[in-house]
């Protein structure tokens, strides 16, 4: 199966072609919103965190910060830091260029004299960026060039009965064709992580999937906190969840049946190809921002009471298998797959049509938390995932 992408010096396959203006900390966030609004064909990012953190939360941010900047969807990135943050824009750029070889350039704000000369001049360099992004053109690639994210969020009954199998049944497909694959949200396998486990293609990989769930609830337990207390969320008791089990059982369908190769880090790149888990928060937008900092360029998000969440850098697809739930919020889901329930169509069928529909966006369709221009992100703050 074919998509068409623009090929990266690295090898990598992009399926949108952004110019990232790309803050190295908090104090940096406006400045770049400033350039990128005068750049067409730039995005950015509102960063919250990158100065005066632990060493272990530091890690994280700046995993994610190079993540970013490596991603296939990325053409090229203009780097904005302040000057007093624990990583320069300097070093910052350092990173990057060791990760990846596309373009790379960066201002320091305190550096430049203020605000207005670094947007004088990262827009003149922005602009000559997004000039060069523009002559490139979309080229066919195999469709095992992809890394799908698969995300769920304001789930309710609906999504472990219709929306998860159907997106599982989408995660075997693109495997089976050589893609890859990703699933997150640690603290949503718990209860049934023993089932998720059976998947794994080796003991080392099926006792990592223990771990990670054990060590999250070790973690809590040692700040005398409990899961519990905030999963199920009040939205999914409402849609008729009632356990965090029950949860998890719903969750783990999304994720497919084919093995699991590998186990990564928070916003770690994969190694192998093919079904990867992610060690991550329950927190969807803080598993997205993961997820794409890992490489993944489409994410695929089911849910049972609609979310609204996009992605600056990544096209994000809402599946819902709530009919009421597409009609109520039309504005912002993609895909019904109600049809489940109703019994119009089996799981098998709906996967079909959502590998058409990620086909269709890969190749330029817009997502409707793209029209929007949804730039979601949170990095989330606990040291564990590090």
């Amino acid at each position: 199966m074919i998509f068409m992408g623009y090929k990266r010096p690295d090898g990598k396959v992009g399926i949108r072609n952004h110019v990232l203006i790309l803050p190295t900390c908090a104090c940096a966030s406006e400045t770049s919103r400033i350039i990128a609004s005068q750049v067409k064909g730039s995005v950015n990012i509102i960063m919250q965190a990158g100065c005066a953190e632990v060493k272990g939360n530091e890690d994280i941010t700046q995993r994610v910060i190079t993540g970013f900047a490596a991603n296939p969807n990325v053409y090229g990135v203009v780097v904005i830091g302040l000057g007093c943050e624990n990583h320069s824009h300097k070093s910052v750029k350092a990173s990057i260029e060791k990760i990846t070889n596309k373009p790379v350039v960066s201002f320091g704000i305190q550096d430049e004299g203020g605000t207005v000369n670094t947007i004088n001049k990262a827009v003149k360099v922005a602009r000559a960026m997004a000039e060069d992004a523009s002559k490139l053109t979309r080229e066919p690639h195999d469709i095992s060039g992809l890394m799908m994210g698969i995300e769920c969020g304001g789930s309710d009954a609906t999504s472990g009965l219709s929306a998860n199998p159907a997106v599982g049944n989408l995660s075997d497909r693109l495997v089976d064709l050589g893609a890859s694959t990703m699933m997150s949200e640690t603290p949503e396998f718990v209860g049934a992580e023993h089932i998720l486990a059976r998947r794994a293609a080796s003991k080392e990989i099926h006792d990592q999937i223990i771990a990670i769930c054990r060590d999250y609830e070790t973690h809590l337990a040692g700040a005398n906190q409990d899961l519990r207390t905030g999963q199920p969320t009040p939205g999914n008791k409402e849609g008729g969840l009632s356990t965090i089990e029950e949860k998890s059982l719903g969750c783990i369908y999304k994720g497919g049946t084919r093995p699991v190769v590998e186990v990564v880090k928070y916003a770690e790149i994969p190694t192998e190809t093919g079904a990867i888990i992610m060690d991550t928060p329950g927190y969807d937008i803080a598993s997205v921002t993961a997820m794409i900092a890992g490489g993944c360029q489409i994410i695929v998000f089911t849910t049972g009471r609609g979310t609204p969440t996009g992605n600056a850098l990544a096209p994000v697809i809402k599946v819902t298998g709530n009919e009421a739930t597409y009609q109520n919020m039309i504005d912002n889901m993609d895909i019904d797959v109600s049809a489940i329930i109703s019994g119009e169509k089996s799981i098998e069928e709906m996967g079909g049509i959502l590998l058409n529909e990620l086909v269709e966006v890969a190749n330029g369709k817009i997502t409707k938390a793209e029209a929007f221009g949804f730039s979601d992100i949170c990095i989330d703050r606990i040291c564990r995932f590090i």
